[in-house]
């Protein structure tokens, strides 16, 4: 097994992310660090976690620990995925792997130098339905794809959310649109051409809260919305010339019940002739845990690697540009 380390107790690393790779099969959660010793010792109790330690740098010092976790607030990605990494720990980084590509791409030597996996958590990359879809989308079930059309919202004007600090890489974009990106760079399988964004800030906050792009790939073209203050919604469509994918709950797929797709082949507006392929009862966090674990034990390659995180880091960098120049921008890596 993998024994892994958890940087940092936040609320989501303790009430989601520890207790879904905890039921992993190729992975042990070992120990877990925060700043505050009492912190750390109450999250490692609560959680059944056998080392508690009150700051970073005892964790990655611990022999015992093979891989760490970094859920940190994305200002603190790199350097402390860069510390992990030098001190012989593989790293599995909380996505957006950065605020921009320059930042991103120092990874690049630390990993060479050290030889360690370091992959971006994007666990919609490991979970049973978008490997489906993407079977689906290479077999030609719906023809050429077009067209990739995605939604992601929730709301969260709270100043002291970490989401919401802007020079700590807050602001939808990073936050979730980078899954938008993210599907529409999946379902293509290569990179947009050019973009173009369209912007709109809090007034007091700063961050962005209702961003839409446009993405223009050689063959197809790709549209998202994201925004952190709108009523909660997610949908993702991959449209082709002879029928379409539709993704009910792409992202925060539920634990508790099966998800679903939508497959239509006959385009009857009514929706009389869609086909619906049910997932069974899984954790997408647990899948994500157990695939990097097994890339670890055995030597192959991490869900997404550097060069995929930094790929998706390019074209949200760009539609930042956009917004500012009003003017299509290249991403560049």
């Amino acid at each position: 097994m993998v024994r892994w380390g958890i940087l940092g107790a936040s609320m989501f690393a303790t009430r989601r992310m520890v207790p879904a790779m905890q039921r992993g099969r190729d992975l042990t959660v070992a120990a877990l660090a925060s700043r505050s010793k009492d912190k750390a010792e109450k999250a490692a109790r609560d959680l059944n976690i056998p080392r508690a330690y009150g700051s970073y740098e005892e964790l990655l010092a611990d022999p015992e620990i093979d891989a760490i976790y970094n859920p940190l607030p994305n200002h603190l990605h790199v350097p402390w995925t860069a510390k992990a990494a030098e001190a012989g720990k593989h790293v599995l980084c909380e996505k957006p792997i950065s605020r921009t590509v320059a930042e991103a791409k120092t990874l690049l030597a630390v990993r060479e130098r050290t030889g360690v996996k370091i992959g971006e958590a994007f666990m919609i990359r490991s979970y049973t339905q978008w490997l489906r879809v993407g079977e689906l989308l290479r077999s030609g079930r719906i023809g050429q794809l077009r067209s990739v059309v995605g939604f992601f919202s929730y709301f969260n004007n709270d100043p002291a959310n970490i989401r919401s600090r802007v020079e700590w890489g807050g602001g939808g974009l990073l936050d979730i649109g980078c899954y938008c990106i993210q599907a529409a760079r999946y379902g293509f399988r290569q990179e947009p051409r050019r973009v173009v964004g369209l912007i709109e800030r809090d007034p007091q906050l700063k961050v962005d809260r209702l961003t839409s792009a446009m993405l223009d790939f050689d063959g197809g073209q790709a549209i998202f919305t994201c925004s952190t203050q709108l009523v909660p919604h997610q949908r993702v469509q991959f449209f082709g010339t002879t029928g379409r994918i539709e993704m009910e709950i792409p992202f925060n797929a539920p634990k508790d019940r099966p998800t679903r797709i939508f497959i239509d082949e006959t385009g009857e507006l009514l929706g009389s002739g869609i086909k619906v392929e049910e997932f069974p009862i899984a954790d997408q966090y647990t899948m994500q845990g157990d695939a990097f674990s097994r890339a670890v034990l055995e030597g192959g390659e991490v869900p997404v690697p550097l060069e995929e995180a930094i790929a998706n880091m390019a074209v949200i960098e760009a539609i930042f540009r956009s917004g500012e120049t009003g003017h299509w921008e290249i991403p560049a890596e």
